[in-house]
Formats: structure tokens, C-alpha cells, sequence
């Protein structure tokens, strides 16, 4: 039970259905389509659609996006893989003589194809019930009439928006007289509300074949980049078969590389080698021994992750009781390490959502443009950001996620899907780029090993070892930090806060979904 003289959030419980999103818009959005007998995934649909708009910074229709899904709440995850790949003339030698070393954020090398529109598309065709038409005219009207800026929209606003300073377009559109604007003030996107109007007329073909791709390119072609409209035209989303591992009776469910769910899923199988119970374990322990096995996730990740149609993923090896066993006894809870790659394996902002809806259909999903305001790149006549996933690519020479031709970069962006005995328990997600890996463990380990309730695990502080550093949210007591630079961590207090989660738990033996939304974001849960 919530203890309701402290400050926070209550759990949304619903009977029928409920969403998740981190903007009340885009909640809204998403519970009106379910009211009116939408799946979940036409609810997802629109309320993505809505938060494109509204949450510019942080995704839009210039972007990539991933998805779970489980009809009827059984059976294993049906999985999108809805990121775009790079321009087929992408050959990491032509970056390498030009003497670049790493692709800049706000390069149009940085940019990928987009892949979120083929994605919702596909999606909608095989799983949906209502035109995609009907489902973007809200963010239709919001992006043509206005909406106000939430409080944290405006502060990531202020603080970004001063990437968007080499891209006239982006200030004209997004930074009006030179600033950003404030919190309740009105926006409105009027090339953007035109543009998704085409693509609700024409689907994905008008987003990928004429004037809408014709912009784009031509605007990244005067910056240097090498897309051609054929790289447009041939984009898709694809399914694949997701990841797992089981983690205290309960099976956990990632789309696989070239996402970093995988990650997730290695560092639960370490962990479970620990009794992180309050009873068993000390914060200062639970964070230390948190920092110490996701340190070598990420170099793990960093080392041997990208796409598995172009490189070779060792998931199997990964997943094996043998790297579990060897990541732990490279821990050693007194003071702190250096991560290595496993021998056996060497060689050389963000938004989600999720919805469950009266049928028991389940969808985690997740869209981005990666870094605020993406690539800072707008198409002139579209009105959209092009995303910079493209930066993830590494310009080294046989690595795994090496650039090439029609390749997809290393995701950060995962959602999640929990089941147990082949029935889905919740879907859920962790925004926040790198953060995700450790914010998907966080949340689910507060839940399954602290017996938190939904709510409580996400407004639970957070901490994140990640580049030789580790963060801790404020909320902590002093006394941590101290502690944590006592064993050796480069230790500080996080300048932002970490991530931001949706979940909804279904609890089939008392029949209630229990919704939840993350705090420091704007949105909220919404059920009925």
C-alpha cells in the first residue's frame, strides 16, 4: 500500500483495458481509441502518432521504432523490428578517408533511413482493426491547431534546443524568435500536420516515395549525405524472433541486436546468482554489485553487439549459464573493477508506451530520433526531424556494427514483455538511450525481488554505471555517494534524471490491470 503522506503517484487499477504513455495527450489519445473499441494496437498507434507532435524532442516520425506484441496476452512475443538501415552507398572506408573517426550527432551521415512509419504500418495491416487514416487525426489536429507544452517537455526544450542552432528550419520550427518556448505556451507544427495527413491518405508509400521523400533526401544530399530515393523506397519493418531468459519463474521477453535487449537479459541471468531481497542485501551492495555487472554488459555490448544480418552475434554464448557464472566472479563487492570481454566471445530521449486492451492483447512499443531533437536536421517542406541513430555506428573496421550498405546501427530503444507460463504479465519500457538496459533491470528487480508494486518501482531513485562514471539520482542520501566512492567508483550526483518507464501489470487471479507511469515525466496511465 502506498504511503500517501509521501509525495508520488498511485497505481491506476482498471477492469478493461488501460495505456501507459509518458504525455497525457498521448494517453488520452490512446483511451479514447479503446473506449471506442480499438485493439492495442491501433491505441498504440494513435497515441504514438500524438506524442510525434507533441514530444518532438524526443521522437517523431523521422525516427525508428521496435515492438512486442501478444495477442489474446498468450504465447511468445511477435516482434518488429522497425529500424532503418544505412544508405546502400555507406561503405566505412569512405568515411575513414574523409578522416572521420565517429559519425558527428548532428551529421546527415548520422541519419538513417526512418523506420518508424513502415513499422506502424506493417504493424496496423497484420494486427490492427482501424484505418491508420482514423488513427492520426488527432495528432492531425494537434499538430495543425496547437497544443501546450507539458512541464518536462518544456524543460528538455530550454535545455536542447540550442543543438537546433546550424538548422534554420529546425529554429524556425522548434526555437520561434531564437527561444525555446515555456511551459503552457502554444506550438503548433502546420508542414507536420500536412505531412501526416499525406501519410494517412497514401500510407507508407507516401512517406517513402515522393515529395515527402524527395525533401528529405534532397535536404540530406546538400549536407553531404549519401541517401539515394532508393534507400527510401526500399525500407520495411521486419519481424524477428525475440530474446529470452527466465529470471525467478518468470520469462523475459527483448527484441534481439541489433538492440541492446540482449543486455538485459545477460544481466539478469548474472544477478540471479544473488539474493537482492532488502532483507539480504544492503543498498550500498545492491548498487555496487548493479554498477559492477553493468559495467560489463555495456563493454559486452559495446565489443559485440549490432545487426546479425551483417555480423556475427554470439546471443547463444551470451546467454549461457557459463557467462553468468564468469561476470559474477569478476565482482568483487568490496571495492571496484575494469571490465573485460568474456575470451570465449572476444574478437576484434526516446518515448514508449504500452497498452493492454479488453481481449488481453498486449503491446510494449517503443519510438526515437536517439539524441534530443535527433539529427537537428528538419526536412524543409515535411516539417520533421530526422533522427541520428546512424551515430551509433562504430567507424572501425570489422566490428560488428561497423558501417556498411543497407545495415541497421546498434538500438539503444527496448521494449520489454514479461510472461509466465506462456501468459503475459506485463508489457513495459524504460526510455532514456544508454540508460535502458540497467532501467529495465531496475524496474523489474524492484518488483520480483523488493516486492514493490508498479508505481513504487518506478519512483524508486535510480543509479546507472556507464563510461568510467556512475550516477546517482539525488534522491539518494548522501551517505551513498560517499560510499560508493569509498569502493572505488567515480562516483556523482546525476545531472538529469534516469530514464522514464511505463508498465502494466495484469493480474488475472483478482481480474484488475494495474497501470503505471513514470514521474519524472508528464504523463500517466488512464484505464477504464
Amino acid at each position: 500500500m502506498r504511503n500517501f503522506f509521501k509525495t508520488g503517484r498511485s497505481t491506476v487499477y482498471a477492469n478493461e483495458a488501460a495505456v501507459a504513455t509518458s504525455h497525457p495527450l498521448s494517453s488520452l489519445a490512446a483511451l479514447d481509441v479503446l473506449r471506442a473499441g480499438g485493439n492495442a494496437v491501433d491505441a498504440a498507434i494513435a497515441a504514438v502518432a500524438v506524442q510525434c507532435v507533441v514530444d518532438p524532442h524526443m521522437t517523431g516520425i523521422g525516427g525508428d521504432c521496435f515492438a512486442l506484441y501478444t495477442p489474446k496476452g498468450e504465447g511468445v512475443p511477435i516482434t518488429l523490428n522497425g529500424s532503418g538501415k544505412a544508405p546502400a552507398a555507406a561503405e566505412v572506408e569512405w568515411y575513414i578517408d574523409k578522416g572521420m573517426t565517429e559519425l558527428p550527432l548532428d551529421s546527415p551521415h548520422a541519419v538513417t533511413v526512418p523506420g518508424a512509419i513502415a513499422a506502424w504500418c506493417r504493424l496496423l495491416e497484420d494486427h490492427g482493426t482501424r484505418p491508420l487514416g482514423e488513427l492520426l487525426q488527432p495528432a492531425i489536429r494537434l499538430a495543425e491547431e496547437g497544443y501546450r507544452l507539458q512541464p518536462r517537455v518544456a524543460r528538455d526544450w530550454e535545455q536542447y534546443g540550442g543543438r537546433l542552432k546550424n538548422d534554420p528550419t529546425s529554429m524556425a520550427v522548434f526555437m520561434p524568435g531564437g527561444v525555446a518556448p515555456q511551459q503552457g505556451d502554444l506550438h503548433r507544427q502546420p508542414k507536420l500536420a500536412a505531412t501526416l495527413r499525406k501519410i494517412a491518405e497514401g500510407g507508407r508509400d507516401a512517406f517513402y516515395t515522393g515529395e515527402i521523400a524527395e525533401d528529405a533526401v534532397a535536404r540530406l544530399n546538400e549536407l553531404g549525405g549519401l541517401h539515394t530515393l532508393e534507400d527510401f523506397a526500399s525500407a520495411e519493418a521486419e519481424y524477428v524472433t525475440p530474446v529470452t531468459t527466465n529470471y525467478r519463474g518468470y520469462d523475459v521477453y527483448e527484441c534481439p541486436p541489433n538492440g541492446q535487449g540482449l543486455g538485459v537479459l545477460m544481466m539478469l541471468n548474472a544477478l540471479e546468482g544473488y539474493d537482492l531481497s532488502p532483507d539480504a542485501m544492503s543498498e550500498e551492495d545492491r548498487i555496487h554489485l548493479f554498477a559492477e555487472i553493468n559495467k560489463q554488459i555495456y563493454h559486452h555490448r559495446d565489443h559485440l553487439f549490432g545487426d546479425p544480418v551483417k555480423a556475427s552475434i554470439p546471443v547463444e554464448q551470451l546467454l549461457s549459464p557459463e557467462w553468468a557464472a564468469w561476470a559474477r566472479s569478476n565482482v568483487d563487492m568490496a571495492k571496484a573493477g575494469t571490465p573485460t570481454v568474456w575470451p570465449q566471445v572476444a574478437h576484434t530521449d526516446t518515448v514508449y508506451l504500452c497498452v493492454v486492451d479488453k481481449d488481453g492483447n498486449a503491446i510494449s512499443f517503443i519510438n526515437s530520433i536517439f539524441h534530443q531533437f535527433g539529427s537537428t536536421i528538419t526536412t524543409p517542406k515535411g516539417g520533421f526531424l530526422l533522427h541520428n541513430r546512424g551515430a551509433q555506428f562504430s567507424l572501425q573496421k570489422g566490428h560488428p556494427n561497423a558501417i556498411a550498405p543497407n545495415k541497421r546501427p546498434l538500438h539503444t530503444i527496448i521494449p520489454g514483455m514479461l510472461m509466465k507460463d506462456g501468459r503475459t504479465v506485463a508489457p513495459f519500457g524504460v526510455m532514456g538511450g544508454q540508460y535502458q538496459v540497467m532501467g529495465h533491470v531496475e524496474l523489474l528487480t524492484n518488483i520480483i525481488d523488493r516486492g514493490m508494486d508498479v508505481q513504487q518501482a518506478m519512483e524508486a531513485p535510480r543509479s546507472f554505471a556507464y563510461k568510467g562514471a556512475l550516477e546517482l539520482e539525488p534522491e539518494y542520501p548522501p551517505a551513498l555517494l560517499e560510499a560508493m566512492l569509498a569502493r572505488g567508483h567515480t562516483a556523482k550526483w546525476s545531472a538529469d534524471p534516469l530514464g522514464g518507464s511505463q508498465m502494466i501489470w495484469i493480474d488475472r487471479d483478482r481480474g484488475v490491470l494495474a497501470a503505471a507511469s513514470e514521474p519524472r515525466k508528464d504523463g500517466m496511465a488512464l484505464g477504464y
